[in-house]
């Protein structure tokens, strides 16, 4: 598969492509004909928003093309992105008795996404996984990587494994039935790029934002490439986050403990991503590691797109306790990720808890 529309992304022989272009859902059939070698079984696993808009879709051009498919649906929601959901997907693959050749396709945004991955890796120690995201979020992020996981009690995403796809595919039509919500949370991770790799990225969509919101054809693929292209290149130099994939964790360590705080459910993963990058722009001038204020600017951003600008009101001790979960901490000291300016990120492991306070009583 090669053409202006595929990022191949080569790592190994866990290599594989990512293919964006509009209307290829109907096609999903044709093209998983051509990644095995005959057509067998698989499993569609999603949820119950996405089953009634596509799952007909998919069902159908996997039958065309000889198929047989199974399916599995899941609750939609964050807060269902835990061991009794996954439980339930590996019950229906146990049921389905797929072989060890046989592929799982995640059919929906990150949660459904993730928890697909990471059925994939474990039932009978790893079958190949298709993603077909269906939020713009798990489009420009959480599709592309291998990462996969389930939430804990204690931290987002504290159980799961690098595992990559066979293959991403990519249809940006399906956004046309995204929330409004939704399509705003996943532009925070789009500015997220812009943030850590690109400022000419995000001064790109400082000028598209409202053709970005409006769904305009040639600037939501451009910004879906662009962004895969970055995660991608990240991926292939540090595929299991040793060094330099850290950075793609802008805004992570503060909106993973805003999730965990709240429960799952009073934000988006994109919304509290956009709330932590805020606090890392405030706390990168705090520490003088910016030649510039850049928090204005970018909550500007985020104003224009439509995010949450406004940091909730936990104690410092709250916050601490929450970020000493993360799963990218190392040993005891929690990572950050700080700007030095627009397009130039960095990790940071020697911020002090009174750093941190001093951060937090900023804000009230």
């Amino acid at each position: 598969m090669s053409d202006l529309n595929t990022y191949h992304v080569d790592l190994g022989d866990r290599s594989y492509d990512i293919h964006i272009e509009f209307g290829c859902l109907a096609s999903i059939g044709s093209v998983m004909t051509t990644l095995f070698d005959s057509p067998s079984r698989c499993m569609i696993i999603t949820n119950e928003t996405v089953a009634p808009l596509y799952l007909e879709t998919v069902q159908t051009s996997l039958k065309t093309a000889a198929w047989q498919v199974h399916s599995c649906i899941l609750p939609d929601g964050e807060k269902y992105k835990n061991c009794e959901s996954w439980m339930k997907v590996m019950d229906a693959l146990m049921a389905s008795r797929l072989s060890r050749q046989e592929p799982i396709i995640a059919l929906g945004g990150g949660v459904v996404g993730d928890m697909s991955g990471f059925a994939a890796a474990c039932y009978r120690r790893g079958v190949p996984l298709i993603q077909v995201p269906t939020t713009l979020l798990a489009q420009v992020d959480s599709s592309v990587g291998g990462k996969t996981a389930i939430n804990h009690p204690h931290g987002k995403n504290m159980i799961g494994a690098f595992y990559q796809p066979r293959l991403v595919w990519i249809d940006p039509a399906v956004l046309k039935t995204l929330a409004v919500r939704e399509l705003r949370a996943g532009i925070a991770e789009l500015i997220k790029y812009g943030l850590i790799r690109e400022s000419q990225f995000f001064s790109y969509l400082e000028e598209h934002v409202e053709e970005l919101l409006a769904l305009n054809p040639e600037v939501v693929s451009n910004v879906i490439l662009t962004s895969c292209r970055h995660k991608a290149e990240v991926v292939m130099a540090d595929e299991t986050e040793q060094g330099m994939r850290a950075l793609l964790n802008l805004g992570h360590t503060f909106g993973h403990a805003i999730e965990s705080m709240t429960g799952y459910s009073r934000y988006l993963h994109g919304e509290a991503v956009a709330l932590g990058t805020l606090m890392a722009a405030r706390l990168s001038h705090m520490l003088g590691q910016t030649a510039e204020n850049l928090e204005p600017r970018i909550q500007r951003l985020y104003e224009a797109a439509g995010l949450p600008v406004t940091i909730p009101p936990f104690t410092a001790d709250e916050w601490l306790d929450s970020m000493g979960h993360d799963k990218k901490n190392v040993g005891s000291r929690i990572r950050y990720i700080l700007l030095r300016e627009i397009g130039d990120a960095f990790i940071a492991e020697n911020v002090s808890d009174s750093d941190i306070r001093s951060l937090i009583a900023s804000f009230k």
